[in-house]
C-alpha cells in the first residue's frame, strides 16, 4: 500500500478503536470511500497491535495494580481487594466475546460486512447508546463493579463482532446500564480492550500466517506507530472530557455516519 493509504487507515483505527463509533465499520468502509484497495491482513495486524500498545501504555499503572491485587488475593485465606475484583471482572467480561469470536468468526466475516448492515447497526446502536446515557443513574465508580456487572458488559460485547456496533460503544452502553459513571464505564471498556484486542490481534496474525500474502514491513511499522499515537491521544482526551460532554456528540456522529452509508449505497 502507498504511504497515504497506510497513514489514513492507521489513524482511523487509532481514533475509532476506543471511541464509541466502531473501528471495524470505519476500516471496512474506508476503501469504499477513499478508493483504496483492501488493506489486507498485514495492515490489520499492524493497526490492532498499535492500538494494543496505546492502551497498555496508557493504563500500565492500572494493569500493574490489578495484577498485584489479583495475585495477593489468590490464596483462599487472603482477603479480597478492589484491584482483584476488577481483575476478575475483566477476565469474566472478556470470556464471552472470545468464545463467540472463535465460534462465529467465519459467519460474521461472510454475512455481516455488507455496507447496509454496517449503516443500520451504526444508527441502531447509536440510539441505544443515547438511551443508556440519557436514562442511566451514572452514580457508581469502578471500585463498585461486580461479577454480575462484568457478565452483562461481557455479553453485550459479543454484539461488537457485528461491524458497525463498536466494541467501545456497546461496552460503555452496558456499563451505563448497570449504573457506572461515564468515566467508569469508559475505563472498564478500555481495560476490557486489552485482552480483547490481544485476542483479536492473535487471531488475525494466525490468519496472516496461513496466507501467502506478501508482507510490507515498512507499512506494518508505520501502521503500528501511527495507530499507537492516535489511539493514545484519543484515550487521553476522551477520558478527560467525557463526563462534561456526555455521549451525545458520538450519537449524532453515528446517526450522520449511518445516513451517509445509506446515501453511498443508494
Amino acid at each position: 500500500m502507498d504511504i497515504l493509504s497506510v497513514f489514513i487507515l492507521s489513524v482511523i483505527q487509532g481514533l475509532t478503536e476506543f471511541l464509541p463509533i466502531s473501528s471495524s465499520g470505519h476500516l471496512i468502509l474506508a476503501p469504499h470511500i477513499f478508493g483504496f484497495a483492501d488493506q489486507g491482513l498485514s495492515l490489520d495486524v499492524a493497526v490492532h497491535f498499535g492500538s494494543l500498545i496505546a492502551i497498555v501504555a496508557y493504563f500500565w499503572r492500572d494493569v500493574l495494580a490489578i495484577l498485584k491485587g489479583w495475585f495477593r488475593a489468590l490464596p483462599p485465606s487472603a482477603p479480597s481487594n478492589p484491584e482483584a475484583r476488577l481483575g476478575w471482572a475483566v477476565i469474566v467480561g472478556v470470556i464471552p466475546v472470545v468464545v463467540a469470536g472463535l465460534l462465529l468468526k467465519s459467519i460474521i466475516e461472510s454475512q455481516f460486512r455488507e455496507p447496509w448492515i454496517i449503516g443500520a447497526v451504526t444508527i441502531f446502536f447509536g440510539l441505544v447508546l443515547w438511551q443508556a446515557d440519557w436514562t442511566s443513574k451514572r452514580e457508581r465508580d469502578l471500585s463498585s463493579i461486580t461479577l454480575k456487572d462484568a457478565i452483562i458488559v461481557g455479553l453485550a460485547q459479543i454484539l461488537a463482532l457485528i461491524p458497525g456496533t463498536s466494541r467501545s460503544g456497546i461496552t460503555m452502553t452496558a456499563g451505563l446500564w448497570v449504573g457506572l459513571t461515564r468515566e467508569a464505564s469508559s475505563r472498564f471498556s478500555f481495560l476490557l480492550a486489552i485482552p480483547t484486542v490481544l485476542a483479536s490481534s492473535a487471531l488475525i496474525t494466525f490468519d496472516l500466517l496461513e496466507t501467502t500474502e506478501a508482507v510490507d514491513w515498512n507499512a506494518i511499522a508505520l501502521g503500528v506507530v501511527l495507530s499507537a499515537i492516535s489511539a493514545y491521544l484519543c484515550i487521553h482526551y476522551f477520558l478527560k472530557f467525557i463526563e462534561r460532554i456526555g455521549m451525545w456528540p458520538f450519537v449524532l456522529y453515528r446517526l450522520a455516519l449511518g445516513a451517509f452509508i445509506f446515501y453511498l449505497i443508494a
